[in-house]
């Protein structure tokens, strides 16, 4: 077992062989569900794992107990890679408690019909639980993403057990120092709707010292705590963390891609020194999401299809959209050979966002490029140089 405390020990496992997680999130390099177990007096046991890997993480358990019982299995967030190990838990340790908010508590049955006849105990914000040398604080987190989230802190060791906050796509011994990738890709599609939420449990964080941040997923985090908390902070109050350029583009022949690639070497000439290319058919949507919460600016370009948006533009900015994107500046490109209305129909959705500056000119493609459009073209490059 992994161990970062003589009391504390990691019992949580990889999977490598997930595909999808949560059904939609590709994770070419597996992922972390992580459990951790407090040995004192009393002896508590941090989150469970997914169903799946239940078996592996009992044997986890088992060996560092060493002949011991848990009196505790605290859940701090109810979702299926978090409690599908459960039942199992309280199959082989039946006069354990389960540890969980009110809500969660509430929601229980809803995943195990036997929870009638296990052992809980709801705790509220500032309820503590004495283990020995160990004491456990409850912080309510609600919409972390579920509203039935709680933290943990333990005070005897300065550790936050987070729930999903921190965590990142990917095993658990991944390097801390390539977090922030994976870890914004995660935060932006799974938590990044909930920024407000957010915000508020951060403010109460500010009152706690701590020392190391134990996540439900990727790795402990245990130095140089003040840059996650402050990428959370960006992240969380919708601010651009980077000055750069998405180009977000859709081409059904190929002339709306050469459109971008034309963009693309007018920004360069510009003076932008990052921009993002990318074909919204061919890339991992999730990553064309944390790069448009990444940068300050993008440009959407896109070909009319049916009367209306080419489809795989649509479900982008449904997708941001549904993630609270705003604070950033956006142009417009269509392509349309009779009747162009993408931009139109980006313009719609853009329109139900916050705080979106929109570039000066739409520019119309008309099938293929010609001298005009490129000449607008590069005015928009010109505007767009320009950090929001």
């Amino acid at each position: 077992m992994k161990n970062f405390s003589d009391s504390i020990k990691y019992i949580g496992v990889d999977d490598t062989d997930i595909d999808l997680f949560e059904g939609q999130y590709i994770v070419p390099e597996g992922m972390a569900y992580n459990s951790y177990v407090i040995l004192d007096e009393k002896i508590a046991v941090m989150d469970a794992v997914d169903a799946r890997k239940a078996n592996e993480w009992l044997e986890n358990l088992d060996k560092t107990l060493n002949g011991r019982n848990p009196d505790y299995l605290v859940i701090q967030h109810l979702e299926p890679d978090h409690s599908g190990g459960i039942l199992a838990f309280i199959q082989k340790y039946p006069n354990s408690t389960i540890v969980a908010s009110t809500k969660a508590i509430a929601m229980l049955p809803q995943f195990f019909p036997e929870a009638e006849k296990i052992n809980k105990q709801a705790v509220k914000e500032g309820e503590k639980i004495e283990l020995g040398n160990h004491v456990l604080q409850f912080i309510n987190a609600p919409m972390i993403h579920w509203p039935e989230v709680i933290f943990t802190y333990e005070s005897s060791e300065k550790i936050l057990f987070s729930a999903d906050a921190f965590g990142k796509f990917g095993v658990y011994d991944a390097s801390p120092d390539d977090w922030a990738c994976e870890a914004r890709r995660y935060y932006f599609n799974i938590v990044g709707k909930y920024g407000t939420p957010v915000q508020n449990v951060l403010k109460k964080l500010s009152s706690f010292s701590i020392e190391k941040i134990c996540p439900l997923h990727g790795p402990v985090l245990t130095e140089n705590l003040d840059y996650y908390i402050g990428k959370y902070i960006t992240w969380s109050n919708y601010a651009p963390e980077d000055s750069g350029v998405l180009i977000a583009f859709a081409s059904i022949y190929g002339n709306t891609k050469k459109a971008a690639l034309f963009l693309e070497e007018k920004l360069k000439q510009a003076g932008v020194e990052k921009i993002v290319l990318s074909d919204l058919a061919r890339s991992d949507m999730a990553e064309v999401i944390e790069d448009a919460f990444r940068y300050d600016r993008m440009i959407l370009m896109a070909p009319t299809y049916d009367a209306g948006l080419f489809p795989v533009m649509e479900s982008f900015l449904h997708h941001l959209k549904a993630k609270n994107y705003c604070n950033r500046k956006i142009g417009l490109v269509e392509n349309g050979s009779w009747a162009p209305v993408a931009a139109k129909k980006m313009q719609e959705i853009i329109t139900e966002m916050k705080n979106i500056s929109l570039a000066e000119k739409t520019v119309t493609i008309l099938s293929t490029l010609n001298e005009t459009t490129e000449k607008e073209l590069e005015n928009l490059a010109k505007e767009m140089s320009v950090s929001s």
